[in-house]
């Protein structure tokens, strides 16, 4: 199948690796790569890992109708306030007839349900299971193994960096010292204080509640309040009554609507949500059946959101 990506990143370049190394069971290519910096490359025999740019086309429709993909990944960075421009990405794919893959929340949070039905008239696919945990199941573990099953509410720890940062405060180091060790690890997004101030956990509050609950709502209806007071004075306080923070994500179905909030938390430190340390993430759902499980994402790196785009894409492959 030949792939177009709309974005380089981490997460990109990473995906290229993962597709270079299973190249001979999954004999994808990527014919197509757009970047916001560098330009764009194309060739029909496949990209190496590290293409020759050159200047982009005037338009995303413009490089979609040149690269003549099967697959688009949108892997654009966050934009919480709106979505765009990657929603506006995904369309043009989808009048392409093209299928998508994409690990930004953004169109998830604020458009879900119209691009699902969207989708559905172009005839094409629409995967996003990287978007709120890596490349751990959530939404494929609730369409293909909970049939029937309906979802109450959900809590969750989804940003890293947030601990990252409660960890850089709890050894008395700085909140910038902190932001610059997640950037180093590359699991920051392009503008920290998405991740501080609490909007990418919003995101994919959204998101989750979106696909999960059918709730309709974008980030701006996430009651949020980050991390962004914290201070290593007030982590310490927490640390010596055996306390911390996490920036926690809920949402709960009620008899008057959804409710969706995030907050950062003061927990135990033996409490389950307190317990997910460094860049690993946990989320629970509340359902009628099955009572609460969950899913856990155990030191991911950006090898793990790849897979996430990687599996999307085996999924595609398969259902064609």
């Amino acid at each position: 199948m030949r792939l177009a990506l709309i974005g380089y990143g981490h997460v990109g370049r990473a995906f290229a690796r993962l597709l270079e190394n299973k190249h001979a069971a999954y004999p994808f290519r990527i014919v197509g790569i757009r970047t916001g910096r560098h330009g764009s490359a194309h060739s029909e025999r496949g990209l190496p890992l590290e293409p020759e740019f050159g200047p982009s086309e005037a338009t995303v429709e413009e490089f979609l109708d040149r690269s003549r993909a099967e697959v688009v990944f949108e892997i654009t960075p966050l934009e919480p306030a709106s979505g765009e421009p990657a929603i506006a990405h995904i369309r043009a794919a989808f009048a392409r007839g093209m299928h998508v893959v994409t690990a930004n929340k953004g169109p998830i949070a604020h458009a879900y349900a119209a691009l699902r039905d969207e989708a559905r008239n172009a005839g094409v696919l629409f995967r996003f299971e990287s978007t709120c945990m890596d490349g751990a199941p959530v939404f494929n573990l609730v369409r293909d193994n909970l049939p029937g099953v309906e979802i109450l509410g959900f809590t969750g720890v989804l940003n890293s960096t947030s601990k990252i940062v409660v960890e850089a405060l709890r050894q008395g180091r700085g909140m910038e010292e902190g932001i610059e060790e997640a950037r180093r690890m590359g699991i920051a997004e392009a503008d920290a204080s998405y991740d501080i101030d609490g909007w990418d956990s919003a995101a994919k509050t959204a998101a989750l509640a979106n696909v999960l609950m059918d709730a309709r709502v974008t980030p701006m209806d996430v009651e949020r309040r980050g991390i962004g007071r914290l201070t290593p004075e007030r982590v310490a306080e927490l640390a010596a009554t055996r306390k911390t923070v996490c920036l926690v994500s809920r949402a709960r179905r009620t008899a008057s609507g959804i409710k969706l909030r995030v907050r950062a938390e003061v927990l135990e430190e033996t409490d389950i949500l307190a317990a997910v340390r460094g860049t690993s993430n946990l989320l629970l759902f509340h359902t009628d059946l099955m009572g609460t499980l969950g899913t856990v994402s155990l030191s991911p790196t950006v090898g793990q959101t790849a897979y996430g785009l990687f599996s999307d894409l085996v999924d595609i492959a398969r259902a064609l």
